[in-house]
């Protein structure tokens, strides 16, 4: 009798201590973000749409009292765009048209972040049910999520190694699919940061530079190239040189000021009896605009319309929330929702389909469109 007491006390001891370690992997996690008044990630996160997959290289820069800095590059088109926290609002700055969109906005506190260390802290926190796996290679955190805006994201699992250090999340529909995955691949707990850092106005003049970077790298190349040609070919060069260049101004300018829309781009979802009922192209300054009308019992409007690069930088008061659609950053509004996307900015707005419904519409618009 004693021997079989001694034994459930060694059991219960046993399961006691797993239970231990098992919480704790969760809280060394919280307290090891918790405790970085900074820092700085760089990885690479995946969005899954359908049979889509859009990469992103990531780096985000965060600093204590609410500075995020967050910049994502679609891979596959080169598409920058910067998600921007400090004390004068949240910005969304697309260098590509010298363009941004100011929020006010509880960004990034409002939903869930795969990218964010802090946000995957409050994931845990918020969850009394979250459950802990220890692994070969260290520990898995299963916790639910909280995506208003894409509420077929249910739960992630948030892979640590052995010293509590995040490698990997993996965002989940309720079938366990893997619909966004995030991989770090550099994380920095202890990293410092110039005051200006989180300025809108540093933001920019670092984008000027990047621009005058390639263009001088570009012209430093043609340059090369011409100086390795033949001798007479030399003389053959500089005789039609002031020609040439003439005619690839002129011609640079009529692209940029005749741009087009040579593929019109569908919506793969529509919702039960609503149809395409017309369409109307219409030529503007920057380009065309692309009206597309649909009817039947959930009416909208789709317009796809082309946008040029803003000679000055202009910032654009913006009422709504920020979420991804696969291949880019949106606005959601209650009726409406806007992006970019390859040159061509996107706007569904209806008086009568929900937000859903409309972000349904907005996240089958996955085709990369050509333009000119």
């Amino acid at each position: 009798m004693k021997k079989i007491f001694l034994f459930l006390i060694l059991g219960s001891l046993l399961i006691t201590g797993c239970s231990i370690r098992k919480k704790d992997a969760s809280e060394e996690f919280s307290k090891k973000i918790e405790k970085a008044s900074s820092y700085y990630v760089e990885g690479s996160m995946d969005i899954i749409n359908n049979e889509d997959t859009y990469t992103y290289d990531v780096k985000v820069s965060y600093q204590k009292d609410n500075n995020y800095r967050v910049e994502l590059t679609n891979i596959s088109n080169n598409h920058k765009q910067v998600i921007l926290r400090n004390s004068d609002g949240v910005y969304v700055v697309t260098p590509s048209l010298n363009k941004s969109f100011k929020f006010q906005s509880d960004w990034p506190h409002n939903n869930s972040q795969v990218y964010l260390l802090g946000s995957l802290v409050e994931d845990l926190n918020n969850d009394e049910n979250k459950k802990v796996e220890e692994t070969k290679d260290g520990y898995t955190l299963t916790s639910v999520v909280n995506y208003p805006n894409n509420k077929k994201l249910v739960k992630q699992k948030i892979m640590l190694d052995k010293n509590y250090d995040v490698k990997e999340v993996n965002v989940l529909d309720d079938s366990d699919n893997v619909q966004i995955k995030m991989v770090f691949n550099k994380i920095d707990l202890k990293s410092e940061f110039d005051d200006s850092y989180f300025k809108l106005s540093e933001l920019i003049k670092e984008d000027t530079r990047e621009e005058n970077t390639n263009d001088n790298t570009n012209t430093n190349e043609n340059t090369n190239n011409n100086e390795n040609t033949g001798t007479n070919e030399n003389k053959n060069t500089n005789g039609n040189e002031n020609t040439n260049e003439n005619t690839n101004t002129n011609e640079s300018e009529k692209t940029e000021s005749s741009a087009t829309i040579d593929d019109i781009i569908y919506p793969m979802y529509l919702p039960t009896n609503t149809f395409l009922e017309g369409q109307e192209k219409i030529n503007t300054d920057d380009g065309q605009r692309l009206i597309l009308t649909f009817g039947g019992d959930s009416p909208f409007t789709l317009i796809e319309e082309t946008v040029s690069y803003e000679e000055e930088h202009v910032i654009i008061p913006t009422f709504g929330e920020l979420t991804h659609l696969s291949d880019t950053v949106g606005i959601v509004n209650d009726n409406s929702v806007n992006w970019f996307s390859n040159g061509v900015e996107y706007f569904v707005v209806s008086e009568k389909m929900s937000t859903d419904e409309l972000l349904e519409v907005a996240r089958s618009i996955s085709v990369l469109p050509v333009s000119k």
